[in-house]
């Protein structure tokens, strides 16, 4: 059961993301061929008016299909005879719902279970953080030179400086500080602090929920560019990557732990999701966005046909790298 809910969890972010896609194309009068959500061969389907509609083996992705996405075509409700803005929209569509979507579950969340500020509720006695004059009542500013927006930026920072020292810069009385604390290990959780607790909004008001689910998703997406930037630079491993089974693991764990977990997974991912189909790798919603800008600031016009070639070749080397993804989930799977 817990399985199947993790996977109609990460359905729904697909659904979504597909639907944005959707919606812009008919919005502006894109003949949508097939809107699909799952990968290979096809389950069953139903046939509208003009699209159809179908459910596909592999739960991992999705896709519409519109008439002249691939190769050009001469039809006026074609996506390759709309204008360069119109296409922008509609490829824009997927990856902005999946953000919109991360930001409602979060204000969700927030207004149901509270949430942690940046800011220091009191100090643990003989800890890093007081021995350095740290206070209750100062208000985390940047962690190892990183905006700190949220307290998970905070204790992202944290562990990510693994057993080194941490330079932390506080608000305390309008002035900033800076300190360089040493992190200990908690003998509980086995993590490593400073010795500091964050003040908690246990009631929050629809407002305060709002302004938690924004700041929660724009730390998220801050989060997927630093992954980035540490694994291009050599700094995760490959057992540190997972793929849709590491996905439907963590997800299926949630699921166990209750409804706030799960939206919070889901929220999570949800946003990764937008974030990662902005990548400008061919087959992804990235390429597209930069043909669209091209088009939109040059007034020339990129061949179809190319760009379709491309895009196979891309989706190929994207399906070819999942394969192997799920292959590593499997036999060298990820420890959390």
């Amino acid at each position: 059961m817990y399985v199947i809910a993790a996977i109609l969890a990460f359905g729904v972010l697909i659904l979504i993301h597909e639907l944005g896609h959707f919606t812009l194309a008919k919005l502006n009068g894109v003949i949508v061929e097939e809107f699909a959500i799952g990968m290979g061969p096809k389950l069953f389907g139903i046939k509208g008016k003009q699209t159809q509609y179908s459910i596909r083996i592999f739960p991992f992705g999705g896709y519409v299909k519109m008439l002249g996405d691939q190769e050009k075509s001469n039809d006026p409700g074609a996506f390759n005879n709309k204008l360069p803005i119109q296409r922008l929209s509609i490829v824009l569509a997927g990856p902005v719902m999946n953000i919109i979507l991360a930001i409602v579950l979060y204000c969700i969340i927030g207004g149901f279970s509270g949430f942690a500020l940046p800011v220091i509720n009191n100090t643990v006695p003989n800890s890093p953080a007081a021995s350095a004059g740290i206070k209750a009542g100062d208000q985390l500013v940047k962690v190892n030179g990183i905006g700190v927006l949220t307290w998970e930026d905070f204790s992202m920072g944290v562990a990510l400086a693994k057993d080194k020292p941490i330079n932390l810069t506080v608000k305390q009385n309008g002035e900033l500080k800076r300190y360089t604390l040493n992190t200990v290990k908690d003998k509980e959780t086995n993590r490593r602090i400073v010795g500091i607790y964050p003040k908690v909004v246990s009631s929050p008001t629809v407002l305060q929920s709002i302004g938690y689910g924004f700041r929660e998703t724009i730390s998220i997406i801050k989060q997927v560019f630093l992954s980035f930037k540490i694994l291009f630079s050599g700094g995760a491993s490959f057992n540190d990557v997972g793929g849709p089974v590491t996905i439907i693991k963590i997800t299926r764990q949630a699921a166990i732990a209750g409804i706030i977990p799960l939206l919070t997974i889901t929220a999570f991912l949800s946003s990764q999701l937008g974030i990662i189909n902005l990548v400008p790798f061919p087959a992804l919603d990235g390429s597209y966005v930069l043909i669209c800008l091209y088009e939109i600031i040059t007034g020339k016009s990129v061949d179809e046909n190319k760009v379709g070639i491309i895009n196979t070749v891309g989706f190929t080397i994207l399906m070819a790298f999942m394969v192997l993804i799920i292959i590593k989930d499997i036999v060298f799977p990820v420890n959390f």
